[in-house]
């Protein structure tokens, strides 16, 4: 039979080795192979071995065929295994003579395997002349059949490459192994930080008849077997306060968020969101909760002193409030109330250069200009205080100023982190910007909430006072690994390969 020609050699030929496998009765994907230790584990136990020293001690090893030399009578090779939490891919070399495993399984070998396969091995430990800490095979099998090559381990995978096939990146580079681990060591220490504060930890729908919970354009679908339209949850927020509503009085969600808006380095249409409420909590309060997060995470990964392009972050330092208009009066070099007029606000724009939509009114520029102007100049903690009440619909009004909102933004290294506000529950107003909101959709916005009649009703109910906070998980994670979000993400949402 001819050769397909439209499939490359190297996949061919592996395809071939997999069918003369099969043909002579072998099995190039097993069910089951020996395996008594790991890598790790044989590491630990025998790393004191002297240079040439040899065991009796048999073991059963098994990975995935990283580096193969094939000599005559003596063939080497380095297995790695994979993740886990104790390891982020050992590697061990395995050997096999001619004298231990004979002719017939030497050529095997010699035939069968290819870099990219997975084998198991079985052999006495030693050390070799060398100092290589080893396992001299006496048997093998092999354990899975690679049909596609390995990337070239000593050559760098272009940054496309390893994001569209990060299968391959994690096999080969040791980074992206780290990266998954440090996520998850910084996604555990966000719940056993909460743990520890008495949060408890629900799950609320992905699936919502009604989308709210932020400024957002939400991803639609179609529920079948309601014959009813439905979104994709843009925010955990409006179910996460049913929960307090009910009696839930400290809780949380690290959940996935899904926002049909662009994508970016430091934007993905979908990722992940903790979201916490606190029964008799404000905004302050709720405050001290995200810096505590942040905090333990710091100190978890060994450092409250963060390098970044931008500059040093110390964790250790003032975590200060700046209020919007304040900070912004700062930048412009004039006085910047909720008074002024929307005319003088575009002339500030103009001689920054920074262009306005002209259907923006006054509070809406307000951010803009803050968000361009002040926003990356604030490196340090900085929670940003006292912001418009267009900038939070679902935030209370400011105590002391009707004119503002409690809620503030975390910056940290000129970045967004998180978000946190004394949560609005007066029913009455609430129902009144979920209705402002509501016009603006029907007018055409397509990031407005809609009207969520069971939300209001559950806030008719009777909610307690209540401080509620918002972190991005990636932007956490890449806070601490200096990392864009393509790279925190260990699978994120690309544009389909012509």
């Amino acid at each position: 039979m001819p050769a397909d020609e439209s499939v490359p050699e190297q996949i061919r030929v592996r395809r071939e080795k997999r069918d003369r496998l099969i043909a002579e009765g072998g099995e190039p994907f097993p069910v089951d192979v020996p395996r008594t230790s790991t890598l790790a584990e044989v590491r630990a136990r025998w790393a004191g071995l002297a240079t040439g020293e040899e065991t009796e001690d048999v073991v059963s090893v098994t990975g995935r065929v990283v580096f193969v030399r094939n000599t005559g009578k003596l063939c080497f090779a380095t297995l790695q295994e994979g993740l886990s939490l104790d390891s982020s891919g050992e590697r061990l070399q395995v050997m096999l003579s001619l004298a231990e495993v004979g002719e017939e399984s030497l050529a095997r070998w010699k035939a069968d395997v290819d870099l990219g396969d997975f084998v198991s091995v079985t052999g006495r430990v030693i050390s070799s002349k060398r100092g290589e800490l080893s396992v001299l095979a006496t048997s093998w099998q092999l354990a899975s059949k690679a049909l596609r090559p390995m990337p070239t381990l000593h050559k760098e995978l272009s940054d496309e490459t390893r994001v569209r096939q990060r299968y391959a990146d994690l096999v080969v580079r040791e980074a992206a192994r780290d990266m998954v681990r440090t996520r998850a060591a910084i996604t555990r220490s966000v719940r056993e930080s909460l743990h520890a504060m008495g949060f408890v930890e629900i799950e609320t729908p992905v699936l919502q008849l009604v989308h709210g919970g932020a400024h957002a354009r939400p991803f639609n679908t179609h529920l079948n077997a309601f014959d009813t339209d439905m979104t994709l949850r843009i925010a955990l927020e409006l179910f996460l306060k049913r929960a307090v509503v009910g009696g839930v009085e400290q809780v949380y969600e690290l959940g996935r968020i899904f926002r049909n808006e662009g994508i970016d380095s430091t934007h993905s249409a979908e990722f992940t969101m903790l979201e916490v409420y606190q029964a008799w909590g404000d905004q302050t309060s709720i405050a001290q909760v995200i810096k505590k997060i942040i905090l333990d995470v710091a100190d978890l990964l060994g450092s409250r002193v963060i390098s970044t392009p931008a500059g040093e972050i110390d964790l250790d330092g003032d975590w200060r409030w700046l209020g919007v208009y304040p900070g912004l009066s700062e930048v412009v070099g004039e006085e910047i109330t909720p008074q002024i007029a929307a005319e003088q606000l575009r002339k500030i724009a103009e001689r920054h250069d920074i262009p306005l939509d002209p259907a923006w009114d006054e509070q809406k520029i307000v951010m803009e200009l803050f968000g361009e102007l002040v926003e990356p100049t604030l490196i340090q903690p900085t929670f940003v205080c006292d912001y418009p009440p267009a900038a939070q619909p679902l935030a209370r009004p400011h105590r002391s100023d009707p004119d503002l909102i409690e809620a503030w933004d975390l910056m940290i290294g000129g970045l967004e982190r998180g978000t946190g506000f004394s949560e609005l529950i007066d029913p009455v107003i609430q129902r009144e910007r979920l209705t402002a909101q509501s016009l603006a959709a029907a007018a055409g916005d397509p990031e407005a909430m809609q009207l969520d009649e069971d939300f209001l009703a559950a806030l008719e109910f009777g909610a307690p006072p209540m401080g509620g906070l918002g972190l991005g998980i990636d932007r956490l994670v890449m806070l601490f690994t200096n990392a864009g979000i393509r790279e925190t993400i260990l699978f994120p949402l690309l544009r389909p390969e012509d």
